[in-house]
């Protein structure tokens, strides 16, 4: 029998390295080289019994490929972050902290799934009991499961096996750090055996155009444990955020290869189970209308239109050095904002600490939102509210000039939607068709002059 040998495996990005070393040399990062004993087999040639079948190269105009192709689940928010339903043969991976309802997302879907063909649940972690009970709380005590199958297997190629003789059309598998591959010596996990479940999950999805579902902890930074190399690896790579003991989830897609990756599904955890709920004004539900430091923008997630509250205070500053602080949007382009705000418009922030909060717990890279701060900021300053039914875009330059927003009409459809009746926008040479009232303003002083706020 052939020695096994000692490979170091950085954690972030996959790497390997035949000696341990302080800084990674693919991706840089310190401290991340983790030591495991391999198979002289690698865990590439190892994952699994299931291998991609044999095939001779095909000119690219002859390979035989269904377009738009998609099983839609049912579940609205969680086929728009997929790209519209799940494809057969992909492989995506759901990754959040523990207890945020990876599980049982992943569970509704298996009984949505359930109307096209089979589903097979394999779990590492749990008993089969305990998944019973949880689908007769999601789908009620006498619901049918004809094509719902469960199995309480961590060997990935018995596993497979199984899956195999079934043949289904959807394979869950929970969780991927759970299930191992006996052809390794290291433990379930570990950095080579996460490779290899995965490496084999994604090569019996694509033999047998079967779905793969694969749930993934995160570590306490919040990134998916075990190498990044398995968001490489899959085809969608989703996230679900938020607090334990709050209602609200987000499940956010970071890679898609059949859809977008801006796209975001809000959800609300209920008695049976997780329920999808209105985006688009779901941040507005719990707005305070009258305070000074409010403002409203429209941001894309994707394809969606979502109206967001941006809200500022500022404050005296106890200190000699003012404090900023951001949640939910990028503290250099806040920094660029005041400094904007100081210069072009002679505000007095300097002895203020500002801090910004994006309502609801999104995080926002949509440009369009730079109007709707410098006004929530300006707004805070001067104890004035806004009007209520105004909406603000526009993307701040250095100059202090406004530049246009991409897909301006959608936005403003989605605002007049909602009951918004007027908007601050920058010029444009064509102005969208509109029911809302468009106030144009060419720079930020001249947005704050028509708010009143200057």
């Amino acid at each position: 029998m052939a020695k096994a040998k000692t490979v170091f495996f950085c954690s972030e990005c996959g790497g390997e390295s035949v000696r341990w070393v302080g800084k990674c040399p693919h991706c840089g990062a310190w401290n991340t080289m983790i030591e495991q004993k391999i198979a002289p087999e690698t865990a590439a040639n190892s994952a699994g019994r299931v291998r991609l079948s044999r095939s001779a190269p095909c000119r690219i105009d002859q390979v035989p490929a269904e377009e738009h192709r998609r099983y839609r689940l049912g579940i609205d928010e969680l086929d728009t972050v997929l790209g519209g339903g799940l494809t057969p043969g992909s492989s995506v991976l759901l990754g959040g902290e523990p207890g945020i309802g990876k599980s049982t997302l992943l569970l509704q879907a298996a009984v949505k799934m359930a109307a096209y063909g089979k589903v097979l649940y394999i779990s590492g972690e749990e008993a089969a009991e305990q998944i019973k009970l949880r689908y007769q709380r999601i789908s009620g005590e006498k619901a049918a499961a004809d094509n719902i199958y469960l199995l309480a297997q961590t060997d990935i190629d018995s596993a497979l096996e199984e899956a195999a003789a079934l043949a289904p059309s959807l394979l869950i598998l929970d969780s991927v750090q759970a299930l191992f591959s006996p052809q390794l010596e290291s433990a379930a996990g570990s950095v080579s055996q996460v490779r290899a479940v995965a490496a084999a999950a994604i090569a019996f999805a694509r033999e047998h155009q079967t779905a793969v579902m694969l749930i993934g902890h995160v570590t306490k930074e919040g990134m998916l444990a075990g190498p990044r190399v398995l968001e490489h690896m899959v085809d969608t790579v989703l996230y679900f955020e938020g607090e334990r003991y709050n209602a609200l989830r987000l499940l956010r897609a970071v890679k898609n290869r059949f859809g977008s990756t801006n796209e975001i599904g809000v959800f609300e955890m209920a008695e049976n189970g997780l329920q999808p709920l209105p985006a688009a004004a779901y941040f507005l539900e719990q707005r305070h209308l009258s305070a000074p430091g409010s403002a409203v923008t429209c941001v894309l997630q994707g394809t969606r239109p979502l109206m967001i509250e941006v809200q500022a205070l500022v404050s005296p500053s106890s200190f000699g050095n003012p404090r900023r602080l951001s949640s939910g949007y990028d503290y250099n382009r806040l920094l660029l904002i005041i400094a904007v705000l100081e210069r072009k418009l002679k505000l007095r922030l300097g002895d203020k600490d500002i801090y910004i909060n994006i309502a609801g717990g999104l995080r926002l890279d949509d440009p369009a939102a730079d109007l709707a701060v410098a006004a929530a900021i300006a707004s805070a300053a001067a104890e004035r509210p806004l009007e209520q039914e105004l909406l603000l875009l526009g993307e701040i330059g250095l100059l202090g000039e406004l530049r246009g927003v991409t897909q301006e009409e959608r936005r403003l459809r989605e605002a007049a939607a909602l009951g918004f009746l007027q908007a601050v926008c920058p010029p444009a040479v064509t102005p969208p068709a509109s029911a809302l009232r468009r106030l144009e303003a060419a720079d930020l002083s001249e947005a704050l002059q028509i708010l009143g706020l200057l």
